[in-house]
């Protein structure tokens, strides 16, 4: 079987979820993309951001546009359409900050103390309560599999090049760059392997928005900003805090229930990244 015939949502056993019966993923993706690209480059006529000065400034803005926006966020939006569950994937990908900790202290100098390290266990546990608790944790193709496992290599090797090659720059510019390159790469992938047909409802319209402004703009912008200023195992351990935070967002907002063991993994994700970030001696 092709991998687009497999992107068929009766093949793949996916036709019950709405989002994707609406918006295929490299489609949605690429759609998203080019609305960070409409949103910034009015700005960036108005502001006129510095540029960065040497090539080398350029390459690295590149890659990283590479590694996290075209390939971590396709590799995730194919394995969910493949049929990979969302509770899979959250569980795989929740590994970032182990693989980021084993990484640094050979990539760029930085000490991993023991109370980190146990931390991090804590939080990666914690996280996976939440998961397990909340979600089906179930993988019905190898191939989605294998992209999820893709993704995990792509925002931790993303997060470990930022960390010892990302130069501050104005964040117009390094979004504009970085979206360009995620938007160059997924728009011909969406068009060989997919039929690029929206059907439009509210849902899907607010969610469109909330991952343009939210998400592609304000979230990956301060990751990427807390990288470059920060301990790439520290900020790294904040990601175990993303199952808790949508948990609580969800209970809250949707009413969706909680189970006891997603409260107990909450706790244990927060006291895992509250060791996991703490630095002997007084910090900047």
């Amino acid at each position: 079987m092709s991998l687009k015939s497999s992107l068929d949502p009766v093949r793949t056993g996916v036709a019950h979820d709405p989002l994707w019966l609406r918006a295929a993923p490299l489609t949605f993706l690429a759609l998203r993309y080019g609305l960070v690209l409409v949103l910034l480059t009015p700005l960036a006529v108005v502001m006129r951001p510095p540029l960065p000065k040497t090539a080398a400034a350029w390459g690295h803005l590149v890659v990283i546009g590479l590694l996290i926006q075209a390939l971590y966020f396709s590799m995730t939006y194919l394995a969910l359409r493949l049929g990979v569950s969302a509770g899979s994937v959250a569980l795989i990908t929740s590994l970032q900050p182990i693989l980021v900790a084993l990484a640094v202290p050979h990539l760029v100098g930085e000490r991993v103390s023991g109370l980190n390290w146990i931390g991090l266990g804590l939080g990666l546990a914690g996280a996976a309560l939440v998961i397990v608790a909340r979600s089906a944790v179930e993988a019905t193709s190898a191939v989605g599999l294998i992209l999820t496992f893709v993704a995990l290599g792509a925002i931790t090797c993303g997060t470990l090049y930022e960390k010892r090659f990302g130069v501050g720059q104005h964040p117009v510019t390094s979004n504009l760059v970085q979206y360009a390159v995620g938007f160059a790469a997924t728009l011909p992938l969406a068009w060989w392997l997919e039929p690029m047909h929206i059907q439009w409802n509210w849902q899907l319209g607010l969610s469109l928005v909330y991952l343009v402004i939210g998400n592609s703009i304000v979230a990956i912008s301060l990751l990427l900003a807390m990288i470059r200023r920060g301990e790439a195992s520290r900020v790294s351990a904040l990601f175990f805090l993303v199952p808790p935070s949508a948990a609580l967002a969800a209970w809250v907002m949707v009413g969706e229930h909680m189970p006891a063991l997603a409260w107990g993994g909450m706790v244990l994700a927060a006291i895992g990244v509250a060791m996991a970030t703490r630095r002997k001696g007084r910090s900047r």
